[in-house]
């Protein structure tokens, strides 16, 4: 076998390597450069899993970030159990052809509870006054202690949210490279998404985005060099690349106005009762599932978003089924935006009626994927101020409520989801060792890696 260690930096297309990414740029060339037809979904959860499958979303069940669970009348995103992938995995598949072989996956999604050898992944604390505390989550379970040890708690507030920057990534990366030293893994999977932050925030503007090239490709250089001395094979990979917006597309709202959503006033402010709701969507970037309790609601729902702006797809099952996303987990209606435009969760007509956890870093109770989480609210004076005051609440003890996160989804120039037109916003595939083709099919990627690992 051949020790091999996959490389997924997120966001990470043909466009953006360049003058800001010197040695990225010139290992890519020295190597052979493909570009993945996205999958539809094209984000994390869905793109990785086709990755480490081999199978469609309409096979692994990964259909995006989050869905509705029907069962709970739940919508959840951000899952962890590897037991929500339906189809094998890539290490399972490579255990059954050799049995000395060893995987070690630092942060790609559905990390918890697999068969994988060693495991890494965020995990916060969330004791009962309320605090949301940095963590991670291991197997084994002491490599957790054992890392942050090593190299300090993980920095979970520069993973996601205001702050995110490029801290978590180098944490990423030298808890991969200890891993390394002290399991010799054969397959490494190793996940930075620090392109993440900015592009999302900025779009494709290299006047903002520059710095933010510039520091991972100084990661990469560093990883890169320090598994090619130890003989392994590198390949290099994204899932997905981010193409500059200027539209939000409030789906919800649209749906409450007609009658479908119903909402419950909580404390006076409103939630979304999706259980008893006609219809909504689950947002999740470009791409959002419309889930509709009565068949009878689906030809009205389908025009009324047929008419609206900023959509550019309406897929029924026919077209589910053309874009591999035909699962039971899938809306009743599959829509995708148009290149200019992204979709909100929004669903309340009235911010002072906003519940609470849309003005905080809340991924698990948000109905839908909210990348205004990137941004303190700009209107807030005093904002460093009152952010200390929080902190002090925190460290004493008390409850508080990080309430910093603005409801202008205008601030987004960003996003992704949806298939770019342009090959050159199309995910990459890179190796120095491998031979395929110049463009290749996500369901390959599996195969392509065992190819590396068995030579």
């Amino acid at each position: 076998m051949k020790k091999t260690v996959v490389i997924d930096i997120v966001a990470l297309s043909n466009r953006v390597i360049g003058e800001h990414t010197p040695f990225l740029k010139n290992w890519i060339e020295k190597g052979k450069n493909a570009t993945i037809n996205p999958v539809l979904p094209a984000v994390t959860c869905s793109a990785q899993s086709v990755y480490l499958t081999g199978k469609w979303p309409s096979e692994n069940g990964i259909v995006g970030n989050g869905w509705y669970f029907r069962e709970e009348c739940e919508i959840k995103f951000w899952r962890q159990s590897n037991h929500l992938v339906q189809s094998e995995k890539i290490w399972d598949k490579a255990k059954k052809i050799n049995p000395e072989f060893t995987v070690a996956n630092m942060f790609w999604w559905y990390n918890m509870y697999s068969s994988a050898d060693y495991q890494v992944t965020p995990r916060p604390l969330y004791p009962s006054d309320g605090r949301k505390l940095p963590d991670c989550h291991s197997h084994p379970m002491d490599l957790r202690d054992r890392l942050q040890n090593e190299l300090g708690q993980f920095p979970l507030f520069s993973f996601w949210g205001p702050n995110a920057n490029i801290s978590s990534t180098k944490w990423i990366a030298e808890a991969s490279k200890k891993v390394d030293e002290w399991y010799n893994p054969t397959l490494t999977l190793i996940y930075l998404p620090h392109l993440d932050y900015n592009l999302q925030r900025c779009g494709i503007d290299f006047s903002k985005i520059g710095n933010d090239l510039q520091e991972i490709d100084a990661v990469c250089k560093d990883l890169i060099t320090y598994y090619e001395n130890k003989g392994a094979n590198v390949i290099l990979l994204s899932e997905y690349g981010i193409t500059t917006v200027s539209q939000p597309v409030h789906i919800n709202r649209l749906l409450r106005e007609k009658g479908y959503i119903t909402v419950k006033n909580e404390l006076g402010l409103e939630t979304l009762d999706a259980g008893t709701s006609k219809a909504f969507a689950v947002a999740d970037h470009q791409l959002a599932h419309i889930y509709i309790k009565e068949k009878k609601d689906i030809p009205t729902v389908k025009t009324l978003l047929e008419s609206t702006p900023g959509i550019e797809l309406v897929l029924d099952e026919e077209g589910k089924k053309h874009y591999h996303i035909h699962h039971d987990r899938a809306g009743e209606l599959v829509v995708v935006a148009d290149k200019d435009s992204w979709f909100t969760y929004y669903y309340w007509l009235d911010d002072t009626k906003a519940p609470d956890y849309a003005r905080c870093v809340d991924i698990h109770r948000k109905p839908g994927y909210d990348p205004v989480e990137m941004f303190a609210d700009p209107n807030i004076k005093f904002l460093k101020a009152r952010v200390g005051m929080k902190i002090l609440k925190k460290i004493l003890g008390f409850r508080y409520l990080m309430d910093i996160i603005p409801l202008d989804a205008t601030l987004v120039k960003g996003s992704h989801g949806r298939i770019p037109e342009n090959p050159l916003d199309h995910p990459i595939f890179v190796s120095q060792n491998l031979n395929h083709e110049s463009t290749i099919s996500p369901v390959d990627v599996q195969d392509l890696i065992l190819q590396s690992v068995f030579e």
